[in-house]
């Protein structure tokens, strides 16, 4: 069995044999009534028991397989092969029959919380496309391919989570992370599905990260983390062009001799200049009525 791999087989037509089964049952009874009167002869009820016994047997091995479904066949537990041709089909009565969809399925799971590469817990769900690929590795491989899809795909995506952080706040070397990643997350993901899912015969067309979020008890400090380091960054881009505007004012005022400046005045004028520039209020403007001095 461990050798046996997916093949595929045509049975009978349907219609055909559906014909030659009722013709049979039909005979069965008619056949001993015409040989006892026009023939005498009393053939024995056994022809009817026989004949029609068969004919009503071989209706139980009528089958209709729509499109984009099959069916597995084994007899007395040896696997015979899968139907994939859609129509309307006779085999052997006594073949067992399971229904297998080939359609393409969605898995929209929940999202579970795990830790991510730093340790923190995090919410993480994910939407997965996939279909049967092989349908004797689907029935036989495993006990339900179904569940089977359920807990791989929970299992890989514990996995991604464990090896990569949340985002650079903690770990600012990280190429990749569960929040910047995007397609690249997205693919690493597929790749890990399909390795675990391949024993099932399950084909991945599509997985993808559909919620990412701090867990509950730790949302709230990482907004206000995250809210801090954007403050932080904000403000080093004002004190860079603040920077840059009161050197440009002092050479321009001195390039074109506008006025003089010691150094106790450049002091002044570039703490007032800082302060106007990198304050997160507007100025309020101060009119001198006297001199410069006071």
């Amino acid at each position: 069995m461990k050798n046996v791999q997916e093949k595929f087989v045509q049975p009978r037509n349907g219609w055909v044999m559906l014909v030659l089964s009722i013709l049979g049952f039909a005979a069965g009874i008619a056949l001993p009534i015409i040989f006892t009167e026009s023939l005498g002869w009393r053939p024995g009820w056994y022809w009817l028991i026989t004949v029609s016994v068969v004919s009503f047997i071989a209706l139980f091995g009528l089958m209709v397989i729509n499109p984009n479904e099959s069916k597995v066949l084994t007899f007395f537990g040896k696997y015979v092969g899968t139907v994939v041709d859609n129509g309307f089909f006779m085999i052997n009565p006594f073949m067992v029959r399971k229904t297998v969809s080939l359609r393409a399925r969605n898995l929209n799971g929940e999202p579970i919380k795990v830790n991510d590469k730093m340790g923190n817990p995090i919410m993480i769900g994910v939407v997965l496309v996939w279909k049967v690929k092989d349908t004797f590795k689907a029935c036989f491989a495993v006990d339900n391919y179904e569940k089977f899809v359920d807990v791989q795909s929970e299992a890989a995506v514990r996995s991604l989570a464990g090896s990569y952080p949340y985002d650079n706040l903690e770990d600012e070397n990280a190429d990749i992370t569960l929040r910047s990643g995007g397609e690249e997350v997205n693919s690493l993901l597929e790749e890990s599905l399909s390795e675990r899912l391949n024993i099932a015969g399950i084909e991945i067309i599509e997985a993808r990260i559909s919620y990412l979020a701090y867990a509950p008890e730790i949302a709230s400090a990482m907004l206000q983390r995250q809210q801090a380091t954007a403050i932080v960054a904000a403000r080093h881009k004002i004190v860079e062009g603040a920077v840059s505007m009161v050197e440009m004012a002092l050479q321009q005022l001195s390039a074109k001799e506008i006025i003089d400046l010691d150094e106790e005045k450049k002091a002044a004028m570039v703490s007032n200049l800082m302060v106007v520039l990198t304050s997160d209020r507007a100025a309020s403007p101060v009119i001198n009525t006297g001199s410069l001095y006071q």
